[in-house]
């Protein structure tokens, strides 16, 4: 038996095993921090499977070492554990059984396609040479993130390469993206405090209305990305919460704004809190008001490294075919992955999970998400045959 066949009958074996661990996590989701059950059930399911050296280098995270028969590189491969507060939808028989959380982005699938892939490489041992690592990722979904946290811990000493894979609903499943370059933003937040002066909403006369003052606001702020910045750069400024008031006929001291930048070009992303600062403090001044600013540098953008996904873009077309491959645009979206980038080069790739004649059609971060699970064996396949390909 080739090894071809053999790696094709074992992802075959495990479909089901990880069909019910990601329908398991599904049922049993944690917040981002919060993770000690799910870690601790990867944990066991490492062990079980033997020939690997399992550790938790932070609290709610997991690293398997798989060492092969002889010395090689290390080719790291990661999944992300954590869930979302959002009150879920869906009725299947396995949905979220803890009120107002839920995995809604798919890192449910994400972990149990990398238990499929650690259960089946620990039984080709003696066919990998150099060592592979698994690493289960806290807090994804939560600034500033348990990528960092990991990578402080250690876990990307002396490895070369790593993947990554996300699981995608606007995706089809039978298609998987490759991406050179950029393929996720850079991923900020912000808060602003506009403070006023309160009155009584019948003589707004002697009030410095922080409702008006903040309306401007976030009206001009839009005018960087249609004004400021060069139309060709990528540039988003969405303010997502107004906070204000207490009842009717009460103009408020003071109003609390929120929201997110998102960007490429590094220079554009140093420029943004510059000019956003420029405009509050003119509206605020133009109108006797002061304000409190903070901005909050997040998520660095992923970057794919060429030579790393060029080998990738090979094995999903030795494995799957030409036609499988996707080569969809960089999405503003935000991903911690990024960290793991600072130390070695990698690949991030989306995994098409989307099906429309199943009705799995829910964007990422909705009540409603889900995922094909037919898509989970094309994500196990890729993640097996990655040492093989990476570890030449």
């Amino acid at each position: 038996m080739t090894l071809t066949t053999q790696i094709n009958d074992l992802v075959n074996s495990v479909k089901q095993d990880v069909i019910q661990w990601r329908r398991h996590l599904h049922q049993n989701p944690e917040l981002s921090f919060e993770e000690k059950e799910t870690s601790q059930f990867v944990y066991e399911k490492l062990l079980s499977f033997g020939h690997l050296e399992v550790y938790r280098p932070t609290e709610t995270s997991v690293v398997a070492r798989l060492i092969g028969k002889s010395p090689g590189k290390v080719i790291a491969m990661r999944a992300d554990m954590d869930a979302l507060p959002i009150i879920e939808e869906n009725d299947f028989e396995f949905a979220s059984k803890n009120k107002g959380i839920m995995h809604a982005c798919g890192h449910d699938g994400h972990t149990a396609m990398l238990l499929g892939a650690a259960k089946i490489l620990s039984q080709l041992k003696n066919d990998i040479n150099g060592e592979v690592r698994f690493i289960f990722q806290h807090a994804e979904e939560l600034p500033p993130g348990g990528a960092r946290e990991m990578v402080e811990a250690g876990v990307m000493d002396d490895v070369d390469e790593i993947i990554g894979l996300h699981l995608m609903s606007p995706l089809p499943k039978g298609k998987i993206g490759i991406g050179y370059g950029p393929i996720t933003a850079n991923a900020d937040t912000f808060e602003i405090k506009i403070h006023g002066k309160g009155s009584h909403a019948s003589q707004p006369e002697n009030a410095v209305d922080p409702i008006a003052i903040g309306s401007q606001v976030v009206n001009n702020l839009q005018h960087i990305v249609s004004r400021n910045i060069d139309p060709i750069e990528q540039l988003v400024i969405s303010v997502t919460q107004f906070h204000g008031g207490t009842a009717n006929n009460i103009i408020p001291q003071s109003i609390n704004l929120g929201g997110t930048v998102r960007s490429f070009n590094p220079e554009v992303r140093s420029q943004a809190p510059k000019l956003m600062e420029k405009i509050i403090k003119g509206i605020t001044d133009a109108h006797g008001a002061s304000y409190e600013f903070d901005y909050h540098f997040g998520y660095a953008s992923v970057i794919n490294d060429e030579r790393v996904t060029a080998k990738m873009e090979e094995l999903i077309e030795e494995e799957f075919g030409k036609e499988y491959i996707e080569y969809p645009p960089a999405i503003m979206g935000g991903e911690d992955f990024s960290a793991f980038l600072t130390k070695a080069p990698g690949c991030f790739i989306p995994v098409g999970a989307g099906n429309i004649k199943k009705g799995i059609t829910a964007p990422h971060h909705h009540p409603k998400f889900t995922v094909d699970e037919d898509a989970l064996e094309d994500g196990v396949k890729i993640l097996v045959n990655v040492p093989f390909k990476l570890l030449k």
